[in-house]
């Protein structure tokens, strides 16, 4: 198989083993690349990332004790201060870029000698293997500078996103979207090229010789191309008139912009890579999207349909990983009043529940999710 970003090809290898040995599960992706090409050096890619990093680092987790919610509790001292010197918000967003870029996240837990979570700390995916033992994950190997530790399983919990031909690592968006990535790479590149070159596409210099035939050697040429580059060449010199010696004719080359249409293909690839990770067009300025009338609607749908279910993914993987083993009781959920671009959608239940003759006061409270009172519910004007 090609590999898009190594230039090289990759030799398939067996994604499972059925062996009672243990061996370990090599990723056929190059985190290292993928990142560089797609994320450090594509703002498309960039913007989408923190986009939805930061969005999920802004919201406010909650915990539930059965039906009640607990306002002071360890777990959530926890999720504030996962690690010394670092935040919850850090946390989170650490571990939503690494899902996004590479379609894992790693998160490690230390836990005191009674097993109650002490740490919480994500993982860099890169240096993750998954040891696999009949057909199991047995452990998982961590290597920095050439040390590697073996972690068990019971310390170590593993989020990753569905890939169809690979049982342990998950597919990266970045993955899906790689030809788009290199289109919009290359037309950033192009257009930066041919304006450090003036604006002018390259050209030819047609020495027409004289009488008796006698041409230019290869050190004349280079030397006419030098001191064509080093005088005429970059944005200072931009329009600049050529004077030329002898029988001699300059003839540019190449299609203008216009012609190879680049700035549509741009929006196109733009367009894909945004879709890739499942969000608007128009949040990352892709310009001519009908599809979302205000920008206001367009990142109602950024949480709705993208942030939200990555976010109870990782809630529910939380609470299965980190609360059950604390007590069987407790459940993660997120407080969905503290997001501003979820109002539409709560001033549409409120309404509807006001207009709702047919249930008591009571019941419009438990529908929204707060206790029974005797408090009146007012609709909204």
């Amino acid at each position: 198989m090609w590999n898009w970003m190594t230039g090289r090809k990759t030799v398939a290898r067996p994604q499972m083993t059925m062996q009672s040995q243990l061996k370990a599960q090599w990723t056929s992706r190059q985190y290292t690349p993928l990142v560089k090409e797609g994320y450090e050096k594509n703002v498309i890619v960039y913007r989408c990332v923190t986009m939805i990093a930061r969005g999920i680092a802004t919201v406010p987790w909650l915990l539930y004790e059965g039906d009640t919610e607990l306002f002071t509790h360890p777990l959530l001292q926890l999720l504030q201060h996962p690690s010394p010197g670092e935040s919850g918000a850090s946390f989170l967003e650490s571990l939503a870029t690494s899902f996004l870029l590479s379609g894992n996240a790693f998160v490690h837990l230390d836990r005191d000698s009674q097993g109650i979570p002490q740490r919480l700390k994500t993982l860099r995916p890169d240096r993750v293997r998954v040891i696999t033992e009949n057909g199991q994950v047995a452990a998982y190997d961590y290597t920095v500078e050439g040390a590697t530790c073996r972690l068990p399983t019971e310390c170590v919990f593993q989020l990753k996103s569905v890939h169809p031909l690979n049982d342990w690592y998950g597919l990266s968006p970045i993955e899906v979207a790689a030809m788009a990535i290199d289109q919009h790479n290359a037309v950033s590149t192009h257009n930066l090229a041919l304006l450090q070159n003036g604006g002018r596409p390259s050209g030819v210099f047609i020495w027409k010789g004289t009488e008796d035939g006698w041409g230019l050697t290869d050190e004349q040429k280079q030397s006419i191309r030098d001191s064509i580059t080093q005088v005429y060449s970059g944005q200072g010199n931009a329009g600049r008139i050529m004077v030329l010696e002898g029988d001699v004719e300059w003839k540019e080359l190449g299609l203008s912009p216009k012609d190879l249409d680049f700035s549509e293909g741009k929006h196109i690839a733009a367009r894909e890579v945004s879709q890739a990770f499942g969000v608007p067009p128009m949040l990352v300025g892709v310009p001519g999207d009908a599809t979302y009338t205000n920008y206001k609607e367009a990142r109602f749908h950024l949480w709705e349909d993208t942030i939200l279910l990555l976010l109870e993914r990782f809630q529910h993987a939380f609470t299965q990983f980190v609360a059950k083993q604390y007590d069987e009781n407790l459940r993660f959920s997120y407080d969905v009043d503290a997001i501003a671009a979820l109002a539409p959608r709560r001033e549409a239940t409120w309404r509807k529940l006001s207009d709702a003759s047919f249930l008591s006061e009571n019941e419009k409270r438990q529908a929204l999710g707060y206790s029974p009172s005797n408090a009146t519910l007012h609709p909204i004007d």
